[in-house]
């Protein structure tokens, strides 16, 4: 059984929301086990992460990058760095903004390089955006072209549920790919 850690932080819901999304993606996949968690919890006992096989972190754009409580979490991992525990594991990124650019793709690179420096192997986002097939944008999965990892938008003062139906499907989606990366990654 693999084990999947979905990591995020979520002010308002929406990033919470996607996480979810993405979730049930990763449950699809057979042999995965899907936990969700608080990177406020985790920053409080970083060492959980050593039962987890792959990690899919999610923070909101604020500002160009990762929430204060989400590098706050980043921060706490200092002596699991320092030896190299999670080397080798699985990781990927999503990141949500109330802009359809908001410079998402600044909080992609923080959680790419605090993985790379991790040792941890960084999975990407292949979904192709099917606008280009003529997919209505609002239902085309990756419609906001993002290749590094999950992108998604909420519209400022909205519910936390609502989202665009292709950034939902995207998320499930993308769940689904990092999910089946990993049983690869385990030999199954």
């Amino acid at each position: 059984m693999n084990r999947l850690a979905i990591i995020y932080h979520s002010a308002h819901g929406h990033t919470e929301h996607i996480a979810w999304q993405i979730g049930e993606g990763a449950r699809a996949v057979a042999d995965t086990q899907v936990h969700l968690l608080r990177a406020e919890a985790v920053a409080a006992d970083p060492g959980q992460l050593l039962a987890f096989d792959g990690f899919i972190l999610g923070s909101p754009t604020y500002f160009g990058g990762v929430s204060g409580p989400f590098k706050s979490f980043m921060d706490a991992t200092g002596p699991i760095w320092r030896n190299q525990q999670l080397k080798g594991r699985l990781a990927a990124g999503f990141t949500v903004s109330s802009l359809a650019a908001g410079d998402k793709q600044s909080t992609l690179i923080a959680l790419f390089v605090f993985c790379m420096q991790h040792g941890l192997l960084w999975v990407g986002n292949p979904i192709l955006p099917e606008q280009h097939a003529g997919v209505p944008y609002e239902e085309a999965a990756n419609r906001l072209g993002s290749w590094s990892g999950l992108m998604a938008q909420s519209t400022h003062g909205t519910p936390a549920d609502h989202f665009a139906s292709g950034d939902v499907k995207t998320a499930r989606l993308f769940g689904r790919h990092v999910a089946e990366s990993l049983r690869r990654l385990a030999g199954a």
